[in-house]
């Protein structure tokens, strides 16, 4: 039966309709489908530190966040937020009036924009770009101006002089991850030199999007952007437990800033959620004190990941970009004389058992990310090596 309606008008608010169903709840579905290894969606496939979960067990045990937590998080963790900022790159914040916690960074995402960004204004964002940014950009009916990174000597680079050109009177803010999901890229000093120059002499707002600071290999050092001169007063930085503690269901994000924009940001965020997360919130105020060797071996660990299953990739045949951060391996499906990375990953379960994401559902314009395919490597070392040994099928 056919269910009528007075209006003709589509459901779907038409800010949303390019969007539907995001990427990674389509292929998580067809992993499980298809009984596949799951190498699309982030998040580890073992739990975080035990003396963390049970920290949240204790909080749970003794009343501590079963009902509402404070709206802008509990005092505890934005005490442990501040002090690990100023810890690992001598920011000092003010836990009471530039900190602010959300449900996950997803959510500090959401918030930050709905609350700075209004009809008419354009938002840049580097691309391939996380898909909550464009959703979240269309919400607060932002304008969504990508500058893309491009492939350069087996990695991906940003080119400031496109950046430069792609600030208009219209533009309010810049939308900046790094280390960038998906490509692995980490903003270098003098890159980020270049983009607070740009920002402080256009009087522009900074979004930092640093979920995976933690996770950084190499010679690459992640450098917060509110670091550098004359940006601490217009940046607002985003950071999450999840990537860094392996508690991706948690959902524990935060905001800091100058106490204007986190005011801002709070009046959003409380229409949102209000507060999530209440025992967990402890939990990760425990976290973020653990000592240096906690974050030096997670560290140690996915780069080992990094390798294990890069190799594995290029034994199959993939041209591989080296990620330089974050725990993704985007990769090129064209030595295997595949075009379409959508169609490539639909297939990919029924050719090798093994799920992965078209990056090009990332890009504005589908055709720049067309061959490319992420894969996650936090996973155990035999999923890696398994998923490895099933992709060279296809090599025959």
């Amino acid at each position: 039966m056919t269910t009528m309606t007075s209006s003709a008008r589509p459901f779907l608010n038409r800010r949303l309709a390019e969007f539907g169903t995001t990427i990674f709840a389509e292929m998580s579905a067809l992993a499980v489908a298809t009984g596949s290894i799951n190498l699309g969606q982030g998040f580890p496939d073992t739990d975080g530190p035990e003396e963390i979960r049970e920290a949240a067990v204790r909080a749970l045990r003794d009343g501590r966040g079963n009902q509402y937590p404070p709206g802008p998080g509990v005092p505890e963790l934005r005490t442990a937020i501040a002090a690990h900022q100023e810890r690992r790159y001598g920011l000092s914040y003010d836990p009471d009036r530039e900190v602010l916690v959300t449900a996950g960074a997803t959510e500090a995402i959401a918030a930050t924009l709905l609350a700075l960004v209004e009809p008419g204004d354009e938002v840049i964002a580097l691309e391939p770009y996380y898909d909550s940014y464009a959703a979240c950009i269309a919400m607060a009916g932002g304008t969504r101006v990508p500058v893309t990174l491009r492939p350069h000597e087996g990695s991906f680079r940003l080119d400031l002089d496109e950046l430069r050109a792609a600030v208009t009177p219209r533009t309010r803010l810049l939308l900046i991850n790094t280390p960038h999901n998906p490509t692995g890229t980490v903003l270098t000093r003098e890159e980020l030199t270049e983009i607070a120059h740009l920002a402080v002499e256009r009087d522009l707002l900074v979004v930092t999007d640093e979920v995976y600071e933690h996770l950084v290999f190499d010679d690459a050092e992640h450098l917060p952007l509110a670091s550098f001169p004359g940006m601490r007063e217009r940046t607002v930085s985003i950071g999450s437990a999840g990537k860094t503690f392996s508690f991706t269901g948690w959902k524990v994000g935060w905001v800091t800033s100058t106490p204007d924009l986190v005011t801002a940001v709070r009046s959003a965020k409380q229409f949102l959620t209000y507060v999530a997360s209440g025992p967990f919130q402890y939990a990760v105020a425990e976290a973020l004190s653990l000592p240096d060797s906690y974050f030096d071996s997670l560290r140690a660990d996915l780069h080992r990941k990094r390798d294990l299953l890069g190799d594995g990739l290029r034994a199959a045949g993939f041209e591989v970009y080296q990620p330089q951060g974050t725990y993704f391996i985007t990769t090129d499906i064209t030595p295997f004389g595949e075009k379409d990375a959508y169609a490539f990953c639909r297939a990919l379960p029924e050719r090798c058992g093994v799920v992965a994401i078209p990056n090009s559902v990332f890009y504005d314009s589908q055709e720049a990310g067309h061959s490319q395919v992420r894969f996650a490597f936090c996973k155990k070392d035999e999923v890696l090596t398994e998923a490895s040994s099933r992709l060279r099928r296809l090599a025959s």
